[in-house]
């Protein structure tokens, strides 16, 4: 029965084969969605989250398609993606589907040994995958072409805006001169996202996949009037007995401050903004998830790219502009079923501000004093104001 499910989609006997092997057995709602489309050559543009399963469903109809084309010049796909370890992700995900159906795929991306990857290409690839940067580097050594490509997929197109590589990504898509199907795969498809769209796709079906919306009610709020010289030791003492906390800066100078003083402060933390290098935020990032950075302060935009569950407390330590960068910001905690605890500190001129937060996100709650040194502190979500 569920061999039929794939095979309902337009999904060829080898491919099958290769995920059932993987215990890859059902298809997921982006897949189910988005394959049929893709295998007839349309454009497609699906909206999904992280952990959706977009690698398949962009992945999938591109060997198949691949695989019956008479074209043999290499590289005939190129998956661009914001980051290294997504690259290394892709890779090894397609690389069975690859081999059943006697394809091959490769990863290149920045910080790596570049002859390496220039062999890999010589060597003869089908599928690359690629970071906009490295991308870049090779083509202008021209150690790579795209006149062969067939398909072009933009992969977690919003995190690509948000880290600032649409230039690089347009740079690229403007260079592939033969027609083309071109997948675009994203969390959000709104601003820049949409100009991709309008600019690169051909009369694209859109698919969107309904994702549950962290609720208000599903989350502690406590909302604390502090004292400008007293607000790092309340922050301190907040998320000094948890191990993962989030939290908010307005800006990426705040944000390097705000870690310099925490560390006074025997807390442990790392900023993660636009300024700075890619490798760096990665890094931080996966020490964060794993539980060796207990602290992590993030701009708003760097946060589009945290997909962390456990984020214990958010600390709003710059109160947001409006009611949905609070409700985004907030919507890190209390993922997977957790309870999550949101903190917002307000010194006296920002009262405004949270007051009319709280009724635009329907939350009517007092605004409490409090110095570091009070033992509530140790744990908010306990105590009722």
């Amino acid at each position: 029965m569920t061999i039929n499910r794939w095979a309902d989609l337009g999904v060829d006997h080898n491919i099958i084969q290769s995920l059932s092997e993987r215990g890859i057995n059902e298809p997921f709602p982006i897949q189910e969605l988005t394959i049929p489309d893709a295998l007839e050559l349309s454009d497609v543009c699906g909206k999904a989250k992280t952990g959706s399963g977009k690698t398949l469903a962009f992945g999938i109809p591109t060997i198949q398609n691949l695989a019956q084309s008479d074209i043999r010049t290499i590289p005939r796909g190129l998956i661009l993606v914001p980051t290294r370890e997504l690259a290394t992700q892709v890779k090894e995900e397609l690389d069975p589907l690859c081999i059943s159906k006697s394809l091959t795929v490769t990863s290149i991306y920045g910080g790596a040994n570049i002859d390496e990857q220039i062999k890999n290409i010589k060597d003869g690839v089908d599928i690359v995958v690629a970071t906009p940067g490295r991308m870049i580097d090779l083509l202008e050594r021209e150690e790579i072409g795209l006149q062969s490509l067939e398909v072009v997929v933009l992969d977690e197109a919003d995190r690509m805006a948000d880290m600032g590589f649409l230039p690089q990504v347009e740079w690229i898509l403007r260079r592939v001169q033969r027609k083309h199907q071109t997948l675009l795969f994203s969390a959000t498809l709104d601003g820049v996202v949409n100009t991709l769209i309008q600019r690169y796709q051909d009369q694209p079906i859109m698919h969107e996949v309904e994702t549950k919306e962290i609720t208000v009610e599903e989350m502690t709020h406590r909302f604390l009037h502090v004292h400008e010289r007293d607000k790092v030791k309340v922050a301190a003492a907040i998320a000094r007995p948890v191990s993962r906390t989030l939290i908010f800066s307005n800006t990426k100078a705040g944000c390097d401050r705000l870690v310099k003083k925490l560390l006074t402060e025997g807390i442990r933390a790392q900023a993660i903004h636009g300024d700075l290098r890619q490798n760096i935020r990665e890094k931080a990032l996966a020490r964060f998830a794993a539980g060796k950075l207990p602290v992590l302060v993030a701009t708003d935009v760097a946060a589009r790219g945290i997909h962390v569950d456990g984020v214990e407390v958010v600390i709003h330590y710059d109160p947001p502009s409006d009611h949905k960068t609070y409700l985004h910001r907030s919507g890190r905690t209390a993922r997977a079923g957790t309870d999550g605890l949101v903190v917002t500190l307000s010194l006296w001129d920002e009262e405004l501000i949270v007051k009319r937060l709280q009724k635009r996100v329907g939350l009517d709650m007092e605004l409490v004093e409090m110095f570091s040194n009070d033992p509530r502190l140790a744990d908010l979500g306990g105590w009722a104001p």
